[in-house]
């Protein structure tokens, strides 16, 4: 007879209020033994809360629904219950401890031996073995510290396989991860599953998601929409998108007639250090310009000093022993602190929201009117109705999903949080406005409802510097792509003629 698949995971009508919000409405997922199975939707739309749910992060009876794992309903109070169950999940905050060994880190809480007499040997030759599985040839003894983001991650598996995993989950695994890394990351996941692993994928990299995945559940408001299954359906990114925003999205990059002026802002041989290993070079001889309206992006793999020069720009947020020369509107300016950077009108908007850019323990009003508060006061007293009305209108030209104004920004969601910081920064009026990532970690809905922003900004003559590790991003948006490597300009591309292959070449070392 036909072989029926084991279901190795349940989880049926379940339901999380949080004060306010219904996180998750009914929601059912079945996951079978030895898959893949992706999880997608837009920021907010209640994956990470179900993942929370499934972990016991989020304990039995603050729930209503069931999860039947291996055949019986769980009822997990701790994260410890689940992982002893063989349920691991590895979140893209990565939870290694830097100046410790591969091994020391692989084996945290989970130690082989005793507590207090912990088995060195059997630790180092079961993580030696597991480091080999996971394709890492670094020994046990490396410290984390020393090796980059993509090994990290690949760390974190054999640590998951160290605790006996029979379900992993990957919580934007690739989300800081360059092009090279993420494939390896993805083809581990399957080489995995050949050994009969089954895991579910939280990733908004469509393509990676159509590359792994058996099934693909997709995720709105809260409730579980569709699953798609490759044997069945056709599960192509439009198709997928549809799924998740409910429609076709068709342009991705919305279309900007430029009208390019004069040169607003020129770096001639910009030299950065870092600040900590002063011998080491991040920024090297750069130089670029950026025209009124123009929108020019910055590409280049992880590390390429992209963050580094823009932030040395904007008032020298970054760097040591900063050298080279930067005009505004022809004029020389010296712009030593975040301060006068902002009085020559320039704004930075970065990818991390949480550490440079909002207070998250203050509302969305408050952090709309943070860096321009002379518009909403009199006489250095603000205006609260100003404010307000202020923060209603850039909510409602950004579409930001929140209840109201009043409410504080650390309780929306990733995609609605970078809008409040672009928020911000419109209002602060700017002529240079620098991009940093604008929408890592942002759905497909409110990516698009960014990139009109971007159009619009350069439309009223603002010149725009996006970085972004995206190239269809970079492609979809930019007049011209400059191309950085190890901190050096590889080549200036105009936006009609680059594409995917020509930004890599020069990302890579290569030349055209």
């Amino acid at each position: 007879g036909i072989q029926l698949a084991k279901i190795l995971l349940e989880m049926k009508n379940i339901t999380k209020t949080f004060p306010g919000v219904k996180a998750l409405d009914n929601v059912n997922l079945q996951v079978e033994e030895g898959e893949i199975h992706a999880l997608v939707g837009e920021n907010g739309a209640g994956k990470s809360t179900l993942m929370n749910v499934l972990s016991g992060i989020y304990p039995y009876g603050t729930y209503e629904g069931d999860i039947i794992y291996d055949g019986e309903v769980c009822k997990f109070n701790t994260i410890k219950d689940s992982e002893e169950k063989g349920i691991v999940i590895i979140h893209q905050e990565l939870a290694l401890i830097p100046y410790m060994t591969i091994g020391e880190n692989m084996f945290l809480g989970n130690e082989r031996g005793h507590k207090y007499k912990i088995n060195w040997n059997e630790t180092n030759a079961r993580a030696a073995e597991l480091l080999k599985t996971v394709g890492l040839h670094e020994g046990p003894q490396t410290l984390i510290k020393d090796i980059g983001v993509g090994k990290q991650q690949l760390v974190e598996i054999a640590k998951a396989l160290a605790k006996n995993a029979k379900l992993l989950i990957l919580d934007e695994p690739t989300a800081s991860l360059n092009e090279t890394d993420s494939k390896a990351l993805l083809d581990l996941m399957l080489q995995l599953k050949e050994q009969g692993m089954t895991s579910i994928i939280i990733s908004h990299k469509l393509n990676e998601v159509s590359y792994v995945a058996d099934k693909i559940t997709v995720i709105r408001d809260g409730s579980t929409i569709e699953t798609l299954d490759k044997k069945v359906d056709e599960i192509s990114e439009g198709r997928i998108i549809k799924g998740m925003v409910g429609r076709e999205i068709s342009d991705r990059f919305p279309k900007r007639e430029p009208h390019i002026g004069d040169i607003r802002m020129e770096v001639k041989h910009w030299n950065v250090y870092h600040p900590l290993y002063s011998e080491r070079k991040v920024v090297d001889d750069v130089s670029l310009n950026v025209r009124r309206g123009e929108v020019v992006g910055i590409s280049g793999l992880m590390g390429a000093g992209r963050t580094e020069l823009a932030m040395s720009l904007f008032g020298k947020s970054y760097g040591d022993n900063i050298s080279g020369e930067l005009y505004i509107n022809g004029k020389e300016v010296h712009l030593n602190n975040v301060q006068e950077a902002i009085k020559n009108k320039l704004a930075y908007v970065t990818e991390d929201r949480k550490g440079n850019g909002l207070i998250l323990s203050n509302p969305i009003k408050i952090n709309t009117t943070l860096s321009n508060l002379d518009a909403v006061s009199s006489h250095t007293v603000i205006d609260k109705d100003k404010e307000y009305n202020v923060a209603v209108d850039y909510k409602e030209k950004l579409k930001t999903k929140c209840p109201t104004v009043e409410q504080n920004v650390g309780n929306l969601s990733g995609g609605n949080q970078q809008k409040v910081l672009l928020a911000k920064w419109m209002f602060a009026d700017p002529d240079i406005l620098i991009l940093d990532e604008p929408t890592r970690g942002v759905d497909i809905g409110a990516k698009k409802e960014i990139y009109h922003v971007i159009n619009q900004m350069a439309s009223l003559g603002v010149a725009v510097i996006m970085v972004s590790s995206e190239l269809p991003e970079v492609l979809g948006m930019s007049d011209r792509i400059m191309v950085v490597r190890e901190g050096e300009v590889r080549g200036i591309l105009d936006g009609k003629e680059a594409d995917q292959e020509k930004i890599m070449t020069l990302a890579t070392g290569g030349t055209l």
